[in-house]
């Protein structure tokens, strides 16, 4: 019985019993969260290993990660693709899946275990056009905001920091008022987000921003639950908003506006503005909390096209 005979896809709940397989998941976890990873990396590198396991592995009688070889992972790919899976989504799963063979192979130092994927590739990744905002769609979303009220200085707020500093989601969620100094300083026009891993860096925001979080700040003070630490609070009086209440926020003012938007739409727009303006890279690197230059070559070519559009007009047009 093989990969092809199990049945799923997207949209089809994916079998996530690891059965005999399981206990090695768990020690992954555990070593996950000895080295602080944010519960979304947990998740998604467990769940890879867990996936593989019950919809793959199981059924060739695999009942060990040292059976595992380099062609099952190549089958699993290629039964992701032809399920209709992303080469993206593929791709990501691959790296999950990377991350728990290289630790599976190391885990033992007394006894170094075969990394069957050691020199595999992801699968590759057709380059698509990164996703960034108008001029005109920027003030449209904004322009939903208008006007006095909590929500609207708390919303105006939050768009505009997401607008000019690029952070993630969860950092933005996890602003806080309590530390000595706070996360947010307005005279310094900086805010201290924890990224991923627990690791801080510092960044910048306009006047105009500095200016509508003091405004949230005027109407969070008369909010009921105005001692909490946490920035972001709640409508009618409610407690702190929680990552995923600040995206629904997001694409309700984007469908107010018209416009496609969802909070990492905004990263995208931030570091594709940064390069296209001549920013440097390592600037960039540091601003939105990257090790990698992976994400930076993507942001890069999507830069450097915008670039060659405008010196198309300029040139074609000098007659």
């Amino acid at each position: 019985m093989g990969i092809m005979a199990v049945k799923a896809g997207r949209g089809v709940r994916r079998d996530l019993d690891a059965g005999p397989l399981q206990d090695m998941i768990s020690s992954f976890e555990l070593h996950l969260l000895a080295e602080r990873k944010t519960p979304k990396t947990i998740r998604t590198y467990t769940e890879a290993a867990q996936w593989i396991a019950g919809a793959l592995l199981l059924s060739l009688g695999i009942t060990g990660w040292d059976q595992v070889t380099a062609r099952h992972v190549q089958q699993w790919m290629v039964w992701l693709l032809g399920k209709g899976y992303s080469d993206s989504y593929a791709s990501n799963q691959f790296r999950a899946l990377q991350q728990f063979f290289r630790w599976h192979a190391t885990e033992d130092p007394d006894s170094p275990r075969p990394n069957p994927m050691a020199g595999m590739k992801p699968p590759k990744i057709d380059e698509k056009v990164v996703p960034v905002f108008t001029a005109a769609e920027l003030a449209a979303l904004l322009a939903t905001c208008k006007g006095g009220g909590f929500e609207n200085r708390r919303d105006h707020a939050i768009l505009s920091l997401f607008r000019d500093t690029g952070m993630r989601l969860s950092e933005l969620a996890g602003l806080t008022l309590d530390g000595s100094p706070p996360d947010i300083d307005l005279r310094a026009r900086e805010a201290l987000v924890t990224g991923k891993g627990g690791k801080q860096r510092r960044v910048r925001f306009s006047y105009d921003t500095a200016r509508a979080v003091d405004r949230y700040l005027r109407e969070r003070a008369r909010h009921a639950q105005a001692r909490s630490p946490r920035l972001w609070l709640g409508i009618r009086n409610r407690g702190p908003m929680t990552p995923s209440g600040i995206y629904q926020m997001t694409e309700r003012r984007g469908l107010q506006a018209r416009v496609e938007v969802h909070p990492h739409k905004f990263r995208h727009h931030f570091s594709h503005t940064w390069l296209d303006r001549g920013g440097a890279e390592g600037d960039l690197m540091e601003l939105n909390g990257w090790t990698s230059p992976q994400m930076l070559r993507r942001y890069g070519r999507s830069a450097a096209s915008a670039r060659a559009r405008r010196s198309y007009d300029r040139i074609m047009d000098a007659s």
